[in-house]
């Protein structure tokens, strides 16, 4: 077997906290969500967080516990939807890990978040977005962001999929490509 840890990645609401519990159970592997363990350590919600603390506190401390993370084994983890954006974070997944990138459109995020208020890219100072603005505001962070996950050792589209066909082709491609079997 390549590696001993499988990271999800992609832009929020991709589906990387749905299928990442049913993936590891699938393959009889731990589950762990970054953003998770970030909230429980510093008690915060990430919202929070980049509001009191700011983003580039959050970021080290997101670095600091990925670093953690990336020590253990048959985990599958899902990373918050910038965390790669960081070339040392890149690499520690690259080197520790198999990395899949859940790939959604932004017509897809923009259903998926549309309500949301727990996204700090996607909030907007005292107004209610037009769609427009809102997938403009998608656009602009993917397009700094698809560089890095195009960088993945598998690429999955999420957009019209049912999480359990997504699931069994994700096992199916470790299986084939990495020789991950169930435990």
């Amino acid at each position: 077997m390549k590696k001993n840890l499988i990271y999800l990645t992609g832009f929020m609401a991709s589906g990387k906290s749905t299928i990442g519990p049913i993936l590891a159970n699938t393959i009889g592997w731990e589950f762990l969500d970054l953003d998770r363990v970030i909230e429980e350590k510093l008690g915060k919600k990430i919202v929070d967080i980049f509001k009191v603390e700011g983003e580039d506190f959050f970021r080290i401390f997101e670095s600091d516990t990925l670093n953690e993370l990336s020590k253990l084994t048959k985990y599958v983890i899902s990373l918050g939807g910038g965390t790669i954006e960081n070339e040392k974070n890149l690499n520690q997944i690259k080197k520790t890990g198999i990395l899949i990138y859940l790939e959604t459109s932004p017509e897809a995020a923009y259903r998926r978040l549309r309500f949301k208020t727990d996204r700090p890219a996607l909030l907007f100072e005292n107004y209610n977005p037009t769609k427009q603005e809102f997938i403009n505001r998608i656009n602009s962070i993917l397009s700094r962001r698809v560089k890095y996950y195009n960088q993945a050792d598998v690429k999955i589209n999420t957009d019209d999929k049912p999480v359990g066909i997504t699931v069994d082709l994700i096992v199916r491609l470790l299986r084939r490509e990495f020789q991950i079997e169930e435990n």
